[in-house]
């Protein structure tokens, strides 16, 4: 089914049919839940909304403790995946080609935002477009895209809407058109018609068992542990001023004074004999706060993957590199799942990208194409050290490649520059096979026959 019979059977052929799509209960209650995780994300969380109490007879302002934990999960996810840019590898020059753009068009700030966005929402849309002479993307936020599925599950459209000083803005993207519109002075009009060059726009999203058509976002998953964690720190420190400060009871007579001085410190009681003095309060459980809190703090670093030695939370010392990624394997598995949603998303940017390049006159093989990967650099703590000496003795029994070791120093980000500038260095070409080595014994060899 294309976009003309989608809209025939759904919206009768309306020309503003896609006002229709986006009002749709389907897409307005995505939206809603989208806008909630927002609200919660900008701090109006659960506990804010706990009712006043009455206690002595007054109304009383109960403690609501907000933790934030919920973004510094985002944070670190985010940041242990991408922390360290994506590198491009290839044949060298397609490679070239794809940095000037990856640069160009600040890619690595990009992909940063689409992370921690997709994470949070579950899903966010890229758009790529060329301006000018330059490749670029903007991101289409999750409240504002509206995909538009065939009943083969395959993308025929997308809308994107918005609302700026009470006018509805709407950009229709189809697969060779991009028509904007807009309702100021009361009426829609069609304000635009362009070219679409790259295609629809990129879905990023995470995995929905129930949808897939939808992403599902983190914070779902946290939200009921982190609710409870407030509640509980809140609850407890009512409890503590409210129920365990002590209240004075005196039972007996006082010889002299009137009652309890105000300000105790330094004064004192005569109490006739016979007469008691006590303070009485309930007793405060530290043991069960402690055990209830640690539960539901270490459940919820689970659900998200967090390793307690991130947070501070185990006492590390002359550990190894194996010994960290022990401790890391649960951040390692869950970055390894993002990977795969972001590189399934870059993949297409790269598709589209050859088709613009295309219209610059600069186009690549398939055999070209195909080589192009990509390196995810996790942010793990690493003992350098013993990483490149593990190289370097596997390098001196030839297991080790001089391209895969360059690759796989913690040192390089930019594996192809680092190749050239080797090159340039040392005028060498390392299609051959002659390394460092190689060419220091040829030298020398040189040398020694010259002095003969």
């Amino acid at each position: 089914m294309n976009l003309e019979q989608y809209i025939k059977e759904y919206h009768e052929g309306r020309s503003n049919w896609f006002i229709e799509e986006v009002q749709s209960v389907t897409n307005q209650q995505r939206v809603m839940n989208v806008m909630n995780l927002k609200d919660y994300l900008n701090g109006q969380h659960r506990i804010l909304q706990k009712p006043n109490e009455k206690f002595a007879g007054k109304e009383y302002v109960p403690r609501k403790i907000v933790l934030n934990h919920a973004l510094t999960l985002l944070n670190f996810q985010t940041s242990f995946l991408l922390q360290n840019p994506v590198t491009i590898t290839g044949k060298e020059r397609i490679v070239k080609e794809y940095q000037k753009v990856n640069k160009q068009g600040r890619y690595d700030r990009l992909n940063y935002k689409i992370l921690h966005k997709m994470l949070s929402y579950g899903q966010v849309y890229e758009y790529v477009y060329l301006d000018k002479n330059t490749i670029k993307s903007k991101l289409i936020d999750a409240s504002e895209g509206y995909p538009v599925w065939n009943d083969d599950n395959e993308m025929i459209a997308f809308i994107q809407a918005y609302t700026v000083n009470g006018v509805d803005y709407y950009v229709v993207y189809s697969k060779d058109v991009v028509e904007t519109y807009n309702n100021k002075g009361g009426q829609l009009r069609l304000t635009g018609r362009y070219a679409n060059l790259s295609g629809l726009p990129i879905v990023y999203k995470t995995m929905n068992e129930v949808n897939e058509n939808e992403g599902k976002s983190e914070l779902e998953n946290w939200i009921s542990i982190l609710d409870n964690l407030e509640d509980l720190i809140s609850k407890a420190t009512d409890g503590y001023y409210k129920y365990i400060t002590g209240i004075p009871v005196i039972t007996g007579q006082q010889l002299k004074g009137e009652g309890l001085p105000v300000d105790i410190i330094g004064a004192g009681l005569n109490l006739d004999d016979g007469a008691t003095f006590e303070f009485v309060s309930n007793k405060f459980d530290s043991n069960a706060f402690d055990t209830l809190y640690e539960t539901l703090l270490n459940a919820l670093y689970t659900v998200a993957h967090l390793p307690a030695i991130a947070v501070g939370r185990t006492d590390i010392s002359n550990v190894s590199t194996e010994a960290v990624r022990i401790l890391y394997q649960m951040a390692l598995m869950k970055a390894g799942q993002n990977e795969q949603y972001m590189r399934e998303g870059i993949e297409q940017r790269f598709e589209k990208i050859r088709r613009l390049l295309a219209y610059k006159g600069v186009t690549f093989t398939d055999d070209e194409f195909d080589s192009l990967g990509l390196v995810f650099s996790y942010q793990l703590p690493s003992n350098d050290k013993e990483v490149i000496e593990n190289m370097k003795a596997l390098r001196e029994i030839g297991g080790l490649s001089l391209q895969t070791m360059i690759e796989q120093n913690p040192y390089v980000y930019d594996v192809q520059q680092e190749l050239m500038r080797l090159k340039e260095e040392n005028n060498t070409r390392y299609s051959s096979g002659v390394d460092n080595k190689t060419q220091d014994v040829v030298f020398n060899e040189n040398v020694n026959a010259t002095k003969d």
